[in-house]
């Protein structure tokens, strides 16, 4: 059995597909490469074969029409061998010495007898014409170089969480909490570090910049305006996370902090499809946001007024049209703060 299996979701990939594989080989015989070719119509297909041929015990590639990211992870869990499982996506890649030293750990962990079920490391935005990537990191929010449990974890800065990109999760885990990301929708990344987060029990903060997140491609999902054309998608993604906090209320109400932290990444994504409904501008983009409101408030009424009364939630509902107005000014703000498209 591996240590890691590792999924690269790709769909017409052909032009930095390679960068991403090449860091991961860095890996060696403990880590398993799953190639997902969701589709392509490019040279993805033949690059993936390439590598299986030349690495035939460490790169796997599976070919499978095209499903979308979430159902493109699907088939990477579905075929992941390993006790751990990572999504890297084909545009992004590893920092080598990074990468050994959470290897290192996670061995030392399975040889001591500790299993966890959630491996934790930093990651860095590398943008489009910047030469120095933003590192988003949790030393201040969650014990470092040690195994804990939610009861140890602090409070995060606000609008800061966890992202697909900061996770390894054990792949029995994922397996027992029954994921399964929608397919044909984009920012499916949002449920696969959210909706296991009640059954993790056992994790592990290492202060590494390992993944680099690349961002600022042409085309890329998280550009703006893709994000306001994918809109739906996007609501789609928010109302599922609002089904799974209402379907898991029993659940994490024994386990206080991390009903806390979800509560929040809830919080995070409905200001972002707030926010981009406004930035949307046209009547139908505001009927639409009063529509996911309305929505959660008749989901859980306890959770929306808790959403929609809490800070970020009067912000992104402030009357009027100088009320949308500051909404948007504060965004613009934040987002040249935080460095996100």
């Amino acid at each position: 059995m591996k240590l890691l299996s590792v999924a690269i979701p790709c769909y017409n990939s052909q032009d930095y597909m390679r960068k991403c594989i090449e860091s991961l080989l860095k890996g060696g015989e403990d880590v398993e490469i799953i190639v997902v070719n969701d589709g392509s119509t490019d040279q993805t297909e033949a690059i993936a074969e390439e590598y299986v041929k030349k690495y035939p015990s460490i790169v796997k590639a599976v070919h499978k029409e095209n499903g979308g990211h979430g159902s493109a992870v699907n088939t990477g869990l579905e075929n992941a061998t390993g006790l751990f499982f990572k999504v890297v996506d084909s545009d992004d890649w590893v920092k080598e010495e990074a990468y050994d030293r959470i290897l290192d750990k996670l061995r030392e962990l399975v040889g001591g007898g500790q299993m966890i079920d959630m491996m934790i490391s930093n990651f860095v935005y590398e943008k489009e014409g910047e030469g120095r990537g933003k590192v988003m990191r949790y030393r201040h929010a969650i014990p470092v170089d040690t195994v804990f449990e939610w009861k140890e974890v602090r409070r995060f800065f606000p609008g800061q969480y966890i992202l697909m990109h900061s996770v390894i999760f054990r792949t029995g885990l994922l397996r027992e909490c029954g994921l399964k990301l929608p397919e044909h929708t984009f920012y499916v990344d949002n449920l696969f570090v959210f909706c296991p987060l009640p059954f993790v029990k056992k994790m592990y903060y290492m202060d590494e910049n390992f993944y680099r997140y690349y961002i600022g491609r042409e085309g890329q999902s998280v550009n703006e305006q893709i994000m306001i054309g994918r809109i739906d998608q996007q609501l789609k993604v928010n109302r599922l996370m609002m089904d799974y906090m209402v379907e898991h209320k029993s659940m994490l109400a024994a386990n206080r902090k991390c009903r806390h932290y979800m509560m929040n990444y809830l919080d995070i994504i409905t200001t972002v499809s707030s926010i981009l409904l406004i930035r949307a501008g046209t009547q139908e983009a505001l009927e639409k946001k009063a529509g996911l409101w309305e929505y959660m408030k008749k989901k859980d009424r306890a959770i929306f007024m808790k959403l929609r009364y809490g800070l970020l939630g009067q912000y992104t509902n402030l009357p009027g049209k100088s009320g949308r107005k500051i909404s948007v000014e504060g965004y613009k703000i934040c987002r040249r703060f935080f460095k996100f498209n």
